[in-house]
C-alpha cells in the first residue's frame, strides 16, 4: 500500500518525533475536556472529535503545517479565562482584570504550527485565507459573548501572540535561510569565474606561447633551402595549422575568461632567461638586455606576452628585450614574414590589469615598422 506524500516520514527519527508530539498534544487535549471517569458520555462528545482533530493535525503537520494550523483552530484560545498575562485597563474599561494573549493548553503546538507554516509555506495567498479565517473565529467568539471591549482586546492580543508572531518568526528564518543560500551560491559562482580566469591565464601562458613557437619553427623550415616543394608545402601547413590552432585557443580563453576576475599575479615556474632561450632555440632572433638589480615580478609574464606576439605577427623579426628593476619592454622590427593570427586577443588586457594592480602602467604600440610593449613600474 502507497503512503500518501501529505503523510509519508522520511525517516524513522521523524516516526519517533512525531508519535511523541501526538501522544503530548492527546494529553492535552483530554486535559482540557471532562473527565472520562466521571462523565464518559460528555468526553466522547467533546474530547473524542478534539482528539481526532490533535491527530489529523500531527499527521499531516509535518508536510502541511498550514492544514494543521486549521485543524487546530477549534482548540485556540478562545475561552480568555486564562491569560499571559493580566492588567488593569479601568481607565479605558469598566473591568479591571483584563486577559492579554489568552493561552489554552494547547496554545504551543498552535504556535508550533504556526512557526513551521511561516518556515515552509512559500505562497502567499493560503496563509492569508487561513489567518482570515482564524479572524472571523475570533470575532464570532467575541459577539458570542457579548462583545464586552475587554474582550476584543484579549481575542486581538490572542491572536497576535499565538498566531500572527510565530508564523512572522518562521517567515524570517526562512528568508534568512534564503539570503543565505544565495549568498552561497553566488560565492560558488565567484570561485568558479575565479577558476576559469585561472585555467584561461595558465592556457594562454602556456600553451599560446608553445603554439606561436612551432608556427615560427615551421616558418622557419619553410624558408629553409633544400627542400623541394612538397616539404615546403607541408612545412606551410603545419605553419598555418599552428597559426589556426593558436586562433582557436583564443577563442576558448575568451570563453573560459568571460565576466572573470583579474588573472592572479604569481607567475609560472620560469625565468626571462630560460623563456629567451627557449624562444631562441624555435628560431627566433632575440637580444636580451638584462640591467643589474632584482626582477620585477611581471618581467616573465611581459616577456612572454611580447615574444608570443612578436611570434605570431611578426614571424622573422628581430626582438630586443630588456628587463630592468622598474621598466620591462619588448620591441620587435617588421616583419619579415606574412603573419597568421589575427588580431584582437585579449592577453594585453589582462597583462594591463595586472600592471595596474601592481602599481605600474602598460604602453603599447607600433613603432619604426615594428612594435613595442613596455611596463614601467614604481
Amino acid at each position: 500500500m502507497r503512503v500518501p506524500p501529505a503523510i509519508r516520514r522520511q525517516s524513522r527519527r521523524e516516526v519517533v518525533t512525531d508519535l511523541l508530539l501526538w501522544l503530548l498534544l492527546c494529553a492535552f487535549v483530554a486535559a482540557m475536556g471532562p473527565d472520562p471517569v466521571q462523565d464518559p458520555a460528555a468526553f466522547g462528545t467533546v474530547t473524542a472529535p478534539r482528539l481526532a482533530l490533535a491527530s489529523a493535525a500531527v499527521l499531516v503537520g509535518r508536510s502541511r503545517p498550514l492544514a494543521a494550523l486549521v485543524l487546530l483552530l477549534p482548540l485556540g484560545p478562545w475561552r480568555f479565562s486564562e491569560g499571559f498575562a493580566t492588567v488593569d485597563l479601568s481607565w479605558l474599561l469598566p473591568r479591571t482584570g483584563v486577559k492579554i494573549l489568552p493561552v489554552a493548553p494547547t496554545s504551543p503546538f498552535i504556535m508550533w504550527y504556526a512557526y513551521l507554516t511561516g518556515r515552509r509555506e512559500a505562497g502567499t495567498w493560503p496563509p492569508l485565507a487561513a489567518f482570515g479565517l482564524i479572524a472571523v473565529v475570533g470575532v464570532a467568539v467575541v459577539l458570542a459573548a457579548g462583545g464586552d471591549l475587554a474582550l476584543w482586546v484579549s481575542m486581538v492580543t490572542g491572536l497576535v501572540g499565538t498566531y500572527l508572531v510565530p508564523y512572522l518568526l518562521g517567515l524570517v528564518r526562512r528568508l534568512v535561510i534564503r539570503q543565505r543560500g544565495q549568498a552561497r551560491l553566488s560565492a560558488e559562482a565567484q570561485a568558479r569565474l575565479r577558476e576559469r580566469a585561472r585555467i584561461a591565464r595558465d592556457m594562454h601562458d602556456s600553451l599560446g606561447h608553445d603554439l606561436a613557437l612551432i608556427a615560427v619553427r615551421a616558418a622557419g623550415l619553410e624558408l629553409a633551402p633544400g627542400l623541394d616543394p612538397a616539404q615546403a608545402r607541408a612545412a606551410g601547413e603545419l605553419r598555418e595549422a599552428a597559426a589556426d590552432a593558436t586562433d582557436r585557443l583564443r577563442q576558448i580563453i575568451g570563453l573560459l575568461g568571460e565576466d572573470a576576475a583579474a588573472a592572479p599575479l604569481a607567475p609560472v615556474d620560469e625565468d626571462v632567461t630560460e623563456l629567451v632561450r627557449r624562444a631562441r632555440d624555435s628560431g627566433m632572433a632575440i637580444d636580451l638586455d638584462m640591467a643589474a638589480g632584482p626582477v620585477p615580478g611581471l618581467a616573465r609574464a611581459v616577456v612572454q606576452e611580447g615574444l608570443t606576439n612578436a611570434a605570431k605577427h611578426a614571424p622573422g623579426a628581430a626582438v630586443r628585450v630588456s628587463v630592468g628593476p622598474r621598466r620591462v619592454s619588448v620591441r620587435n622590427g617588421p616583419a619579415r614574414g606574412r603573419p597568421r593570427a589575427r588580431r584582437g586577443g585579449t592577453g594585453l588586457t589582462g597583462l594591463a590589469e595586472r600592471a595596474r594592480l601592481a602599481g605600474g602602467t602598460l604602453t603599447a604600440g607600433a613603432v619604426d615598422g615594428g612594435y613595442e610593449l613596455v611596463v614601467e613600474l614604481p
